[in-house]
């Protein structure tokens, strides 16, 4: 038997996506580079891997076995690369995260000069909602998560990064007085809600129900960037994290309209599952992001204090 190193790879990762497709996405890959990979390493066994039952693919329980010890290989292999890069005083491996979709208003700020100074780490980064990143925490599948709520399950330790506050925003074209309005403004105003699952909408309806508000829900969108160009357009009005509409407060397509209890505050955290052992990279990130928080914030979010 000759395996490769990508014939491993390829299989290992189509067991985990179950899809030959998903696996040529996450490698990289053509399909069709990675059905060869996929059969040249099926050649070499005399037990199906894998079978296709209508258009899917589904591991064997051989395959699933098999599986198992091509990942403890590749992380052999990966160990070997760490000994010989860090011998040389250089840092490698990947670091994994998970984060809400607004966040990525924050993290690459932290994220850009520790990526910069370990040109041999491999960065892999999900934006997705809040129920998602939860998920991939409990599964243990990342090193760290970026949320503004924290989870009550699982237990979680945590680094505070930076405030996050929600107002209600409208277009720039509508007229409103500067004086704070009565929280019961929001009953008259059409309301744009982020989708089920997201940290901002748990936020924005956390506040209705505190204050029994009864409003008028005009829709719902599935990012905090569809919400915000619908405000500008005119179509409603929400209450948005103010980190991820800076240039259109600037430039005048959005306003903040003043509003009594208004703006909610929580923080940005960086979370992980408590007890785990991080391996060398994630610990090299958790320590660059607490010796350069405090510059990081008062050289990109200085402007937050206008509001």
């Amino acid at each position: 038997m000759n395996y490769t190193l990508n014939q491993l790879q390829v299989f290992l990762k189509v067991t985990q996506t179950g899809s030959v497709t998903k696996a040529a996405e996450e490698l990289h890959l053509s399909q069709p580079a990675v059905s060869i990979q996929l059969r040249n390493f099926q050649d070499q066994f005399d037990i199906p891997l894998s079978e296709i039952v209508g258009r899917r693919i589904y591991i064997t329980d051989f395959g699933k076995e098999i599986a198992q010890s091509v990942d403890s290989i590749l992380q052999q292999v990966a160990a070997l690369n760490y000994k010989n890069h860090s011998f040389k005083g250089q840092l490698i491996g990947r670091l994994k995260l998970s984060t809400v979709s607004t966040s990525m208003y924050v993290l690459p700020f932290f994220l850009s000069p520790f990526m910069k100074q370990h040109k041999n780490i491999e960065l892999i980064m999900d934006a997705t909602n809040r129920s998602k990143v939860i998920e991939s925490l409990e599964q243990n599948a990342v090193d760290f998560s970026l949320v503004s709520i924290l989870p009550s399950t699982p237990a979680v330790d945590k680094l505070d990064l930076l405030e996050n506050n929600l107002c209600l925003i409208g277009s720039g074209k509508e007229k409103f007085k500067k004086a704070p309005y009565s929280k019961n403004i929001l009953k008259e105003l059409p309301l744009i809600f982020r989708e089920k699952g997201s940290g901002t909408r748990q936020v924005m309806e956390n506040f209705i129900e505190r204050n029994k508000l009864v409003v008028r829900r005009k829709m719902e969108l599935t990012s905090n960037e569809a919400v915000k160009q619908a405000v500008v357009a005119g179509l409603g009005y929400s209450i948005m994290p103010l980190l991820g509409i800076k240039n259109e407060l600037q430039n005048g397509d959005l306003q903040v309209i003043p509003v009594n209890g208004l703006p909610i505050k929580n923080i940005w955290r960086l979370i992980w599952l408590k007890g785990k052992k991080h391996s060398p990279v994630a610990n090299a990130f958790l320590e660059h992001v607490k010796k350069t928080k405090e510059k990081i914030i008062q050289e990109r979010f200085k402007w937050y204090e206008d509001y």
